[in-house]
């Protein structure tokens, strides 16, 4: 897992995602801003949130400009990872209008996305302080933004699990099913993979606790456990292992899950259900 921080996207990924995202909105132009705005016009515009939250997408902001033209200067008010009250101004972008006007829902929506992701990790991270549970995503992105979404995570101050199917083992139930047991899962497993990747298995009864223990795993997946059964396999698992808890994580209920003793908590709203914040952008100034 990737510590809690805030590392740049990357670059390539970034691009190619904002190309792929102004292709779809422009199509063969903004008919509108060509038609109605003379290609000599330049104005001021401040992005400002309507709602609370925690910051997230500023790099996306300024790649987007940047393809759109690189003459429009944009100046961050707010940092990725800051808390915002309504009414806070994120940035200010000035320059060619149709282009400031052109990019602007691209930018938003992204920005409006990832802030939300971000403002969901912070309250899932401050309801367990006190603990020493950490707050993880899983791969259940949308498909195409894993990456900014998981820097989203990362500036609400949770932390990233597995990136995808390929930096680490994580045997679950179809493939304890497939391969017969949970000790013949990890022992394939563990003759084959790397000695630096980490091998999880996912267990929703004691008793598969008990076999993935003796099997060797690093990390034990307690999924959809009651807080008797938590409370039960953490004892168990002692030193031996990492223990994590997944499945029907909620606001209500992430407190008294940590409050078990488990190492690490995966909570897959924090990327598939987070909605958007409510930010727009509006003209300050005018030719």
């Amino acid at each position: 897992m990737t510590a809690t921080g805030t590392a740049s996207i990357p670059t390539t990924e970034l691009k190619q995602l904002i190309m792929n995202a102004l292709a779809e909105d422009q199509g063969t132009g903004d008919i509108t801003s060509m038609l109605t705005i003379p290609p000599d016009c330049t104005i001021a515009a401040s992005m400002v949130t309507r709602s609370a939250g925690i910051l997230a997408g500023m790099p996306v902001v300024h790649e987007v400009y940047r393809q759109l033209n690189p003459n429009v200067r944009i100046h961050e008010c707010c940092s990725d990872g800051c808390k915002l009250v309504p009414g806070t101004v994120l940035c200010t972008i000035t320059g060619d209008a149709r282009a400031i006007l052109t990019g602007e829902r691209v930018a938003l929506n992204f920005v409006q996305r990832l802030s939300a992701t971000a403002t969901l990790t912070r309250a899932f991270v401050e309801r367990i302080q006190g603990t020493s549970a950490r707050i993880v995503d899983t791969r259940k992105t949308t498909p195409g933004l894993r990456a900014l979404e998981k820097y989203a995570v990362r500036c609400g101050g949770g932390n990233n699990h597995r990136f995808g199917l390929y930096d680490a083992v994580l045997i679950k139930d179809n493939h304890i099913a497939a391969c017969g047991s949970i000790s013949e899962a990890v022992g394939r497993a563990r003759n084959g993979a790397p000695h630096t990747m980490t091998i999880t298995v996912e267990c929703d009864s004691y008793e598969q606790v008990q076999e993935a223990l003796d099997a060797g795993t690093d990390i034990v997946l307690l999924d959809n456990m009651t807080l008797d059964d938590l409370r039960r396999s953490v004892a168990s698992i002692g030193s031996r292992a990492i223990a994590e808890a997944s499945g029907g994580i909620t606001l209500d209920n992430v407190a008294e899950i940590a409050q078990t003793g488990v190492d690490i908590i995966s909570v897959g709203a924090l990327t598939h259900s987070a909605g958007s914040l409510d930010i727009g952008l509006d003209i300050v100034m005018q030719p």
